[in-house]
Order: structure tokens, then C-alpha cells, then sequence
């Protein structure tokens, strides 16, 4: 059984425990979750799958659990520890009974400043998670007893980096102003250039910022930030779906991109979902 994101809403909503990061931290972190499987093994005695769109930002991955697949575009790596991955790619982990996870979703890091990192130099693969947190932080939050007290901690291990640096947030605020501004204002067409000038700075200088914390370009972030909310759109309510709302000519050039973002398994699992959004907004 395969879990598509936006099509299998009650199996997300109710499967994965989710909480918003707090606004001292919400610049960098969308929020923390954690898998609650342990009722669905007898549904699902051979395991599952949940797929998910691609997206901006990265994740951090603690296994709390037995081994499991993630698979990241057509590549497939065997997860037998924890890892970060980036999200601009549609990605599908596959479950198994012992599975355990829970995660961090990024949309920018503070670790960048502790570590100096440049995720552009990490963007086809899952590499550990060790790279950019210590094993004492790792094993603290392996031995919590509840997802609260791992959320917690995390908020205060990371809001101590964000005020260590906090004369550095500049070319980070910038770049979830950006952000959260197409997302709010359903904005995907304003050109890279003007956003650059609304803050008085090159467009080269606006592409490294996204590249150094993101991995990927501003037009590219973008562009994922608009297919995610078209679709997620268009799944939850047909009726009032319009593609042009999104920067798309038309119905046609709106499924070629949503097609485009997936990868050839979950595309073709997707097929009868697909024909049936088409249906409904052929109405």
C-alpha cells in the first residue's frame, strides 16, 4: 500500500504526529514530527509506503527504530542509522513493522553557522545526520520518552545557535521572507531579479544565498513552493481550483509540471488519482 501526500490526508493527519516550531525558531524550522505506526502493522502485515512531494528545505532524520528504505528520486539507500536528506526531490519511505521515526523539517538551518556548511554541496543523496549534530545531542533524543520532550529540546539546542549568531540572519531572513511570502500571497511569477532588488542586492548574491542554505535556486525553491500548493489546492478542493491562480497558461501546462516533479513509481501508483482530479475539475 502506497500513502501519497495530499491524496491520503487522513492516513497523514493521523499516523504522524506533528507539531509547529516555535516563533523563536520558525525562520529555519517548519515544524517536528514523528511516525505513530504501531496500530496500522496489523493492517499492513507486508508494510507500506508513504510518498511525498517534493519540497524546499531539507530533513533531518532519527531512526528510532528498525532499519528502513528511503527512496530519493529513482535512487534507493538502505537507512540503518540517521541521516539528512534534501526535500527537492519526490521521496518515498518505506515502512516495515519496528519502524520508528521522527524528523525535523528545515527550511533553513542554524547549523549552517555552527558548521559551516553549504548544502548545495549536498543535494542528490542521504548522508548522516552525525555530519552536522553531535552523537551526545543524537543519543539525548533517542532516550526521550515522549515526542514532546524531543521537541523540547531540539527548540532550545537550536534556538542557543540562532542566538550565538544572531548577527549573522540577515541573508537567512531574506531568504524565508522570500518564502513565505510567495507561499502566503500565492506569488510564483514576481522574477528573481525583483525580489533581489526589494532588498538591494545582486540576483547573483540573492542565488547564493538560497543555494548556501538551501541547495537549490530561488527560482527552483519556487517553482516546488508552487506545485506543492496547486496540487495540494486541486486535491482539497476541485471546485474552485483555477491553474492560472498559480502562474500556469492552463490545465494542461499545470499537469505536465505536476508530472515533472515525480518520480516514474509514485507517478505511475498515481495514474488513477490523477484522472480522477482531472474529472473533477472537468466539471
Amino acid at each position: 500500500m502506497q500513502h501519497v501526500e495530499f491524496f491520503h490526508t487522513d492516513h497523514f493527519e493521523k499516523n504522524y504526529k506533528r507539531q509547529r516550531a516555535a516563533s523563536s525558531i520558525s525562520y529555519f524550522i517548519d515544524f517536528f514530527w514523528e511516525t505513530d505506526f504501531d496500530h496500522l502493522w496489523d493492517l499492513y502485515p507486508k508494510g507500506f509506503s508513504d510518498a511525498l512531494f517534493p519540497n524546499t528545505g531539507y530533513t533531518y532524520l532519527i531512526n528510532l527504530g528498525t532499519p528502513f528504505v528511503m527512496q530519493v528520486g529513482e535512487k534507493r539507500f538502505d537507512m540503518k542509522t540517521d541521516g539528512f536528506l534534501p526535500r527537492h526531490r519526490a521521496i518515498e519511505c518505506f515502512h516495515q513493522k519496528g519502524n520508528k521515526l521522527f524528523g525535523i523539517k528545515f527550511k533553513i538551518s542554524p547549523v549552517i553557522f555552527e558548521k559551516k556548511i553549504n548544502f548545495s554541496e549536498y543535494r542528490e543523496y542521504i548522508f548522516p545526520l552525525s555530519y552536522l549534530m553531535d552523537s551526545g545531542m543524537l543519543i539525548k533524543i533517542k532516550t526521550c520518552t515522549s515526542f514532546d520532550e524531543r521537541v523540547s529540546i531540539l527548540t532550545n539546542y537550536f534556538e542557543k545557535i540562532i542566538d550565538q549568531y544572531s548577527g549573522s540572519l540577515k541573508p537567512i531572513e531574506i531568504v524565508s521572507q522570500i518564502l513565505a511570502h510567495c507561499e502566503s500571497k500565492r506569488d510564483f511569477i514576481t522574477p528573481v531579479e525583483d525580489f533581489a532588488k526589494q532588498y538591494n542586492i545582486s540576483s547573483r548574491t540573492l542565488q547564493r544565498y538560497f543555494e548556501t542554505a538551501t541547495s537549490i535556486s530561488t527560482k527552483t525553491a519556487i517553482q516546488i513552493m508552487r506545485i506543492r500548493k496547486a496540487t495540494e489546492h486541486l486535491a482539497t478542493d476541485p471546485d474552485t481550483f483555477k491553474s492560472e491562480d498559480y502562474g500556469y497558461y492552463d490545465h494542461s501546462h499545470f499537469y505536465k509540471h505536476l508530472k515533472s516533479f515525480l518520480q516514474k513509481n509514485t507517478l505511475k501508483k498515481l495514474q488513477p488519482h490523477l484522472k480522477l482530479l482531472e474529472k473533477l475539475h472537468g466539471r
